[in-house]
């Protein structure tokens, strides 16, 4: 299975390094520093066991710059950009996340979207209503930084804004290519609004 992960920040680089044990991962960003560094087995951000896999783990992982390559016949388009948080108008930036979903669904309609990145109360529904899909759904991360794989190897529980197969299907990827077997790890789906508010009150 193919998937895309855009954005190779902590949150999106542990995640393809990740699913990439076990899938074809093309990873998407901007920077061309970033790309040429991952294609060369590096990480873009501080992480020892991210380090480690790197080195040591066959991955089946590609970075590229170029948006059709890692769109086309992706199955999941994850989305991993940052949306910073403005102090003073209480918003979140998601111009981006914006911007990709459109652009994923112009390269690929079939494609299921997942959102990584924060984003506010009810954006997940908005998008839905905007773009004509109920393929959109926001699942939530609990990492930290400079220990995102191995939150992501040892999960406490997974998280999916949705209730469909696809969901669950995504949502049992996560689980799969952790080290923890599945009855230990809880995969809890939910409407995407309410795994919107489990994100928020876990910050």
């Amino acid at each position: 299975m193919k998937i895309c992960v855009v954005g190779t920040g902590y949150v999106g680089f542990s995640l393809a390094v990740l699913i990439s044990q076990k899938h074809e991962v093309v990873a998407l960003d901007i920077s061309k520093e970033r790309i040429e560094k991952i294609n060369k087995m590096l990480s873009p951000v501080k992480d020892k066991d991210i380090e480690s896999y790197l080195r040591t783990k066959k991955l089946n992982l590609f970075a590229t710059l170029d948006k059709s390559k890692a769109f086309k016949n992706a199955k999941y388009i994850v989305i991993a950009t940052p949306t910073n948080y403005n102090s003073k108008s209480g918003t979140f930036d998601t111009s981006t996340v914006q911007s990709i979903i459109k652009d994923s669904l112009r390269y690929e309609k079939n494609t299921t979207i997942v959102i990584k990145s924060t984003v506010p109360f009810g954006f997940t529904d908005k998008m839905r209503k905007r773009f004509k899909t109920k393929n959109i759904f926001f699942s939530p991360e609990f990492l930290r930084e400079t220990k995102a794989l191995y939150d992501n190897l040892y999960p406490s529980r997974v998280v999916v804004g949705d209730k469909s197969k696809t969901a669950k299907k995504f949502g049992e990827i996560l689980i799969n290519c952790s080290k923890k077997k599945s009855s230990k790890v809880p995969l809890f789906l939910m409407e995407s609004r309410e795994a919107e508010s489990v994100k928020l009150f876990s910050n």
